[in-house]
This record gives C-alpha cells, structure tokens and sequence, in this order.
C-alpha cells in the first residue's frame, strides 16, 4: 500500500533532519485533531461508522426519488431481458429454425429474425429512456447535496472554520462532490446493467446446460478471491487518494489567499516544494490505484479465457456424444462472453465507484459535525422594551484547547447603553471576551447572559440580530457598496441604506463613486481603500440596529487621518447601546464611559478612563506613553 498522506508521514526539511513535519512547513497547528472532520478519523470504528452513516446518507438523498427510481429500475429489467434473448434466439435458430429451412420452410427462421428485431428495438428504446431518468435522478441527487454540504457548513461553529482549513471545504465541494458526479454521469448505468447482466446470465448458465455450469463454476473460487481483494485494496488506496487530493487544494488555496506574504517573505520556493512534495503523494497515491486495477482486470480476463476454453472442449465432447445440441453450446459461449465482458467493463468502472464511495464517506463526515454552538431546544426570546442591552458574565471559564484555558471564573457585568473598552497585552483574552458574547464559543463553565437571558437559550437569528461583531478586516462580498451595506437586514430600503451612511459620514464618498451605491466593490472591497471598507462595516452595523455592538480592533489598521474619519463614525455607532471595544490604540479607548484591564484572562483594573489615568496603574502607565509618543 501507499504511504499516508504527508502530514503522517513527511519528507525532511530544510534543516536535513528527518521527521520535519510537513504540518511545521506550512505553519499548521500540532494538534492532531487540527485540520480534520469526522470523516479523516481513520480508526476502524470510525471507518465503519462512517460507512454506515455514507449509506444512510444516500438513501436519505434518493428517498424522494423513489418513483423515478422504481420505473429507471423496471426500465434496466426491460433492457437487461432484452439483451439476454439475444443468444436464447441464436440457440433456437441453430436448433429449432435451420432444420425446416433446409426442407424449404423459412417461416421459423424469418420468426426468430422478427423476435431479434423486436429485442434490440426493446433493448434500445428501454436503455434511452433509462438513461434519460437516471440522469435526471443523479442531477437531482447532486443538486440536493451539494446544497446539504453549503448549508451545514454555514450553520457549524466558527471553531469548526478555524480548526477546518477553507483548502478542505472547497476540496469537499468539488473534488469529492465532483468524483460522485463522475460516478453518476458516466458510470452508475455500466456498473448497474453490468452486474445484472452477470447475475442474469449466472442464472440462464445454469437453466441450459447443467454440466457445462458446473465447468463454469471451476472458476469461481478464482473469481472470488481476486474480486475480494481488489475490493479491500481499492477501498483503501481511494480513500488516501481522497485524503491526498485534498491536501493538495489545501495547499493551493493557502498559497494563493496567502500570496503576499508567500511573494514578501519569497516563500516561493518554499511552497513549490511543499507543492511537488503533496502532488506527488496524491500521484503515487493514484497511481497505486491504477496499478490495482492492471491486476484485476487482466486476471479477470485471464480466468473468462481459460474458462471459455474449458466449456468449448468439454461442450464439443457432449455434442460428439450427442449429450448437448450445437445451439446450446452455441448460446452457452455466447452468454459466457456475456458473463466475463461485464465483470472486466465492473473493473473499468469499479475505480469510480470507489472515488465516489470514499468522497461519499468524506462528504458525511463534513454532515456528521455537530455546531460547537448548538440551537436551543426551546428558545427563549429577549425582554422588549427600553434598557436592552445588559451584558453578564457570570464565573465564565474557557480555553481553546482542553488544558491550556484563556479565561478562569471571570465575572463582568456591562449596564445597557455602556461603552466599554479592552485593553491588555496580546493573548490576554480580549478577543475571546468579545467571541463568547458573539457565541462563537461556548463557555466551558459558568454562563453569558444578554438581558437576564443565558445566551445558549437565544436563537441563533435572534443572538445575530441583537450583537453584531466589527473586526478590523471586515469582509466585503461580491456585489454593489448597497447591497453590503444591507447585509444584515436585505430587506431594508434604499432610503434607510442612505440614511445609515449619511449617519455614519459615509454618503459623500460613496455619491462619489461610479455609480454611487450600485458600484461594485469586487471580491474582498478591492476597489476601495481600508477606511472606506471600515465606514461601510460601521454603516452596516448602524442599519442593523443591534442591542451590543463589538468592536475588535476595529481602527488598528487606519492611519492617523483616516482613524479620526472612523472615530467620528464611531461615535454615531456608539450612541444608546451598550459597546464592547477592544483597542490598542488609546483614541480610541478615550471615547469610552469604562475601561477593563485584562491580563491573563483576568480583569485586573476596572474603572473610567479619566480615573484610571490618574491612579498610576497599568492603564495610567499606557496612557502616559501615549501622551508622550503625542509630543
């Protein structure tokens, strides 16, 4: 068998040591569970899960197509009967027709011809139509996956897309999506009609001629043995080859979406050979399948010859003897050919078969995440009315990882309509702070409650109206400045979208542009600079009108001009309801009623700016500096 997939198993790296983790070359986690779902747990408990819950999900996915399925099926039968009288007819011409056409009567001989044309007219018509239906039947399985695939993905915990490289989403959603498809375009009828045609023709063997089955039946045993081992072995290989192809996307999205630090740090070479290293796994990998099947389907060649060879003496002995009729051993050749031809065209197709099985396996895997956040059972709505926005952490402790916790039996309660601020050195919880309120996680002891309620108690709709989270990268998507800008309420009119920029300051740059509010601002806001994409980002918040608004690092990447541009915005943003900013600038912690001092998941200074300036604690040492560097 193949080798694992690199991150097993890696070539050495630059140092020449040996054991240099292709996972270290790429900056990758050493978690081992880093970068996987479900479906790349490669224990045999979870392949066999994994098997059955592939099954369970393709029968979910043809259930509404039972109908459909049942007349393509009727349809197969109709073509398969078809095909099979073609040499039960050769036998009764040879036996039954060439006899009265030797004493002048041609009536048999014109009737068997009928029958023929009657069955490849049959064979033809029923195979057109089944092609026609299972076509359809497979575009809409397709369909409905590739939208069971997206949706679930949307819905999983922002934990998932951080631990579950993009590389492999978009790996799941064309590549193994793409090998069903393969399966479904060009294969599952060859492989369906194949094995009938060999159950069929088993069954017909064994009706003509019973002696020569039983020669036929020598072959079995070889048949078995090595039909058994291409199974198991092939499994195996497509499933690395699933495994490799994957790190492969990986490595070619992270390059590309990394290309200016990979162009800056001339990573180039680098990553070409962490390229030639994954794309020769996922080569020797395919390659190992193809040579499976350079055994298999000559082997299986091999016995139909030599069992061919078998029943052609032994049947021309029974005809000799008079024991058996040159019709029959005639048909006998004929439906053995019927019975071999297939098995090779199963070899042909079996490698499809085994991509889409183990792409099957891999897409329910992705189908078997369960969000880290999951929906409440029962829902419990927000309190209407004035004074929304109250923020509690009660004895919250959480950690990313099981032993390493970032924040321990922390206790924060935020009025409603109360800005405050976040400071504290890199890794001291900030972040994660505004991530739990967001419920991107969930506590791993004690609770965060919004309004009096546990936020594990809101709908995911309701928690997404009411806190809005503002990075200092917001993404912009394809589409019009308009369109962005409404993302969180579509439904809001053109007029309340102006309104919000012009609340925000943002109208006048964006009358400015081409064509105003319908200027696309291409992939990522690419045609506009980074404080234009903030204002958009503010003026998006302003619409949705949450109860809490998060700020994390929102004007660290802003120069000097731009920042006072936003801070004014801020301002708008940040009126009547409760705020968390976190900042490392001190402009911006100015404008807020409190700060909170956190060092090592602790709040260990808490008051108003003002005061805390004055107190000659760690925010006063901050705000001198910064006083200083203003000089």
């Amino acid at each position: 068998m193949s080798r694992r997939p690199p991150r097993q198993h890696p070539p050495a790296g630059d140092d020449g040591q040996p054991g240099t983790a292709l996972s270290h070359w790429r900056g990758r986690a050493t978690d081992p569970d880093a970068d996987r779902s479900r479906a790349e747990d490669d224990s045999p408990e979870a392949v066999a899960r994994l098997r059955g819950r592939s099954r369970a999900l393709l029968r979910d996915l043809l259930r509404p197509h039972r109908r459909p399925l049942g007349v393509a099926v009727a349809l197969l039968l109709a073509q398969n009967a078809a095909a099979m009288a073609g040499p039960y007819l050769v036998m009764l011409g040879i036996d039954r027709a060439v006899p009265p056409l030797r004493a002048g009567d041609p009536g048999p001989l014109a009737a068997v011809a009928g029958a023929f044309a009657v069955a490849a007219v049959t064979e033809y018509v029923a195979r057109r139509s089944y092609l026609t239906r299972s076509a359809r039947i497979g575009q809409a399985v397709l369909l409905d996956l590739r939208q069971r695939v997206y949706g679930h993905l949307l819905t999983l915990s922002v934990g998932f897309h951080e631990r579950y490289t993009s590389g492999r989403v978009v790996s799941r959603l064309t590549s193994d999506v793409d090998s069903i498809a393969e399966l479904v375009d060009g294969g599952i009828d060859t492989l369906v009609a194949a094995a009938l045609s060999v159950l069929s023709v088993a069954a017909i063997l064994l009706w003509l001629d019973l002696p020569l089955a039983a020669v036929t039946l020598l072959a079995f045993p070889f048949l078995f043995w090595l039909s058994r081992w291409f199974a198991r072995a092939s499994a195996r290989a497509y499933r690395h080859s699933r495994e490799a192809v994957a790190l492969v996307i990986v490595h070619f999205v992270e390059s590309l979406r990394g290309i200016r630090a990979v162009q800056a740090f001339r990573r180039e070479p680098r990553n070409q050979q962490i390229f030639v290293t994954v794309n020769d796994e996922y080569r020797r990998t395919s390659l190992h399948g193809f040579r499976l099947i350079a055994t298999y389907s000559p082997g299986i060649k091999v016995i139909g010859n030599v069992t061919v060879a078998l029943v052609l003496g032994y049947g021309g002995w029974r005809v000799l003897g008079g024991a058996t009729e040159v019709g029959v051993l005639a048909a006998f050749l004929l439906y053995l050919r019927r019975f071999f031809e297939p098995m090779q065209e199963l070899s042909q197709f079996y490698n499809s078969l085994q991509s889409a099985t183990a792409a099957l396996e891999k897409l329910a895997g992705v189908l078997d995440e369960q969000p880290g956040v999951p929906e409440p059972a029962s829902p419990v709505p927000l309190p209407a009315g004035p004074g929304r926005g109250a923020v509690t952490f009660h004895a919250v402790s959480f950690g990313y990882l099981p032993q390493t916790p970032i924040l321990t039996g922390l206790d924060l309660v935020v009025p409603a309509g109360q800005t405050v601020a976040l400071i504290g050195p890199t890794g001291a919880g900030k972040s994660t702070v505004a991530k739990l309120l967001a419920r991107f996680h969930d506590p791993d002891a004690g609770t965060v409650e919004l309004d009096g309620v546990d936020l594990r108690d809101l709908s995911d709709a309701e928690l997404r109206r009411a806190v809005v989270l503002v990075t200092q990268e917001n993404h912009l998507f394809g589409g019009s400045v308009a369109e962005n800008i409404r993302f969180g309420r579509p439904d809001a009119t053109d007029a309340a979208v102006q309104a919000a920029a012009r609340a925000i300051g943002a109208h006048d740059f964006i009358a400015a542009l081409p064509d105003g509010y319908a200027t696309e601002v291409h992939r990522r806001g690419g045609r506009l600079s980074a404080g234009q994409r903030q204002l958009v980002a503010f003026a998006r918040a302003f619409l949705a009108d949450p109860r809490v608004l998060i700020l994390d690092e929102a004007t660290s990447s802003l120069d000097v001009p731009t920042e006072r541009l936003v801070q004014r915005a801020l301002a708008t943003v940040l009126r009547d309801r409760t705020a968390l900013v976190i900042a490392h600038r001190l402009s911006t912690v100015e404008t807020a009623d409190r700060v909170l001092v956190i060092d090592c998941g602790r709040i260990v200074e808490d008051g108003p700016p003002a005061h805390l300036a004055t107190t000659g604690g760690r925010y006063a040492a901050l705000h001198r500096q910064w006083r200083d560097s203003l000089v």
